[in-house]
């Protein structure tokens, strides 16, 4: 049994606040700085304080062992990285201005590492010379950085962040699957051990590349990400990985197109009013520009646009909204007019509810006027079928048919299959078992360590403040002395005697304090037990209360040391 130093409160370097900062905005962000566990730095960057770091190093450990478990090695790799694999992969460029570059004295540049997938590359491409030393599993804990627009949510969105990235690599892809499935069941038991509630979810790769691609998000209100979940069957996905499949229907019934004048009604809203019709029956056209191009973008009138289902398809090219300027010497173009039929020189990118065959309301490209009985694949064809809407509440499940329920959630975990990307851009080849080369296929492995300690917060905390599962919690029993000198005596005693037997003890001996705010910061800081020293210390009896069922009994020194211990 190890004996476990004991933390005393009257040494430290933490303190607690009665109010929550002016710029939080989620519960994580206002518990975490109230009770003592971070402070911010500067914008998107944060220190750990000592409560903080040991939550912190908690999830550290769980991630370490079951990376281990499956054959995982550890490495740390450097966070100043060289230009040069970036650029041969197309990251250098790709990342945009999320990428924190900066140059030496030499003029040499460099970057500070958003992912690693280039080096470990590199790693195994100078240590790995033949197929008897694969397949091997790679992984660090290490900051990463990423010059975030609008650092936000505390520890949740930062500019700089806690990470767990491992790589495989295998001879074929039928080894990248297994490593795969290997990495997939090590995150449930990993998101298990931390008491986290979460689902997998069917995600799109992104600028990392590859083939299947899978997130474990964590239910809560204060998360980015947007998951549909099916309750009739297990198909769940993060919204921007839904797609539709495209169903052509019969136009023979429908009539020749006809303009038709609808002065004043620039906008779906004003259309569909004017018309007495519903806005499905209209196709609203979002014109964007890609790399400089603009290019139109049709989906029925009561959907809106997801920019992240657009921007990954034409991922790297960089994609934004037009503005009035770009209907300059456009007279083809008519704002809040526009319409597919007769477009010239502008690509046509429709979501899948714009099939063949359906027929719509549309612009007729004149002020004032729009155009009904249009029909797709009749009075105009699309370039590319993709599906871009935002998903709602109720539309069918892509394996079912019923109706998706929608949820926020946080990201903190995303496993990708990236085959050969990387291996092909710095050329990872080994000697096969016939003496040919073999290009290598590899996978990308992430767990936000950070951003778990943020999830586990939002998920996990009461109206009183932090609560936290033991195995990642700073101790395992706060003991707090309520004030008097007998109190403070015997809160010092039993708590060396748990430290003894191997407890976590964090104690709270403050002289001068209320026992009302020693209360109050015991709920706030969330050690799961807190173990009382109070009106009848003179007796030898404590009070234990479970922070999370709030469960109390009164326990003499002896009993209270076995329960802890048992």
């Amino acid at each position: 049994m190890v004996n476990a130093p004991v933390q005393r409160m009257s040494q430290l370097m933490a303190k607690t606040l009665r109010d929550d900062p002016a710029d939080a905005e989620v519960l994580s962000h206002k518990l975490l700085v109230r009770a003592g566990y971070v402070r911010r730095t500067a914008a998107g960057i944060w220190t750990w304080l000592p409560l903080g770091k040991k939550v912190l190093a908690n999830v550290e450990r769980i991630v370490r062992e079951e990376m281990d478990a499956i054959g995982g090695q550890e490495v740390l790799l450097p966070a100043l990285l060289p230009r040069e694999p970036y650029e041969a992969t197309g990251r250098w460029d790709e990342y945009g201005p999320e990428l924190f570059r900066l140059q030496d004295r030499k003029g040499g540049d460099y970057l500070l590492g958003p992912t690693h997938e280039e080096i470990f590359t590199l790693i195994v491409k100078d240590q790995a010379s033949s197929y008897k030393d694969l397949p091997v599993i790679l992984y660090q804990i290490q900051t990463k950085f990423r010059d975030e627009a609008r650092p936000r949510a505390g520890i949740l969105r930062g500019r700089e962040f806690l990470m767990k990235d491992s790589y495989s690599f295998d001879l074929a892809d039928e080894g990248l699957a297994e490593s795969y499935a290997l990495h997939r069941v090590a995150y449930q038991r990993i998101f298990q051990r931390l008491g986290l509630d979460y689902r997998i979810c069917a995600a799109t790769a992104g600028a990392m590349g590859g083939s299947k691609s899978e997130e474990f998000l964590a239910p809560a209100g204060a998360g980015e990400d947007t998951f549909a979940d099916c309750p009739s069957c297990d198909f769940a996905a993060n919204t921007e990985a839904i797609a539709y499949e495209l169903k052509p229907v019969d136009a023979a019934d429908v009539p020749a197109s006809e303009e038709i004048p609808t002065p004043d009604t620039p906008t779906i809203e004003t259309l569909a009013a004017s018309l007495g019709v519903p806005a499905s029956a209209t196709l609203k056209n979002l014109l964007v520009k890609v790399d400089g191009e603009i290019v139109a973008i049709g989906v029925p009138g009561d959907r809106e646009v997801d920019m992240g289902k657009v921007e990954a398809h034409f991922a790297p090219a960089a994609v934004e909204l037009v503005t009035a300027d770009d209907f300059t010497d456009r007279p083809d173009l008519v704002r809040g007019y526009v319409g597919p039929q007769g477009l010239e020189k502008v690509r046509y990118i429709a979501d899948p509810r714009v099939a063949p065959g359906t027929s719509w309301i549309t612009g007729a490209n004149k002020e004032h006027t729009h155009a009904k009985n249009v029909v797709a694949g009749r009075d105009f064809e699309v370039d590319a079928y993709v599906d871009v809407v935002v998903v709602q509440e109720g539309d069918p499940c892509p394996n079912c048919g019923a109706g998706l329920k929608l949820d926020r959630a946080i990201e903190i975990g995303h496993i990708f299959q990236l085959g050969r990307k990387y291996a092909d851009a710095l050329k990872l080849d080994v000697l096969g078992q016939n003496g040919k080369p073999v290009r290598v296929t590899m996978g990308s492995y992430g767990v936000g360590v950070s951003r778990a300690v943020a999830a586990l917060a939002e998920q996990t905390a009461d109206e009183h403040g932090l609560c936290w599962p033991k195995e990642v919690a700073p101790a395992d029993v706060h003991v707090v002395a309520a004030g008097k000198a007998l109190q403070i005596e015997l809160a010092l005693d039993v708590s060396q005697k748990l430290a003894a037997a191997g407890v976590r003890v964090l104690v709270d001996d403050r002289a001068g304090v209320s026992p009302g705010v020693k209360f109050t910061d015991a709920e706030l800081i969330g050690v799961p037990q807190i173990l009382v020293a109070g009106r009848r210390s003179a007796e030898g009896v404590l009070e234990l209360k479970d922070r999370r069922t709030g469960e109390r009994e009164e326990l003499t020194v002896d009993e209270a040391i076995a329960r802890l211990t048992a």
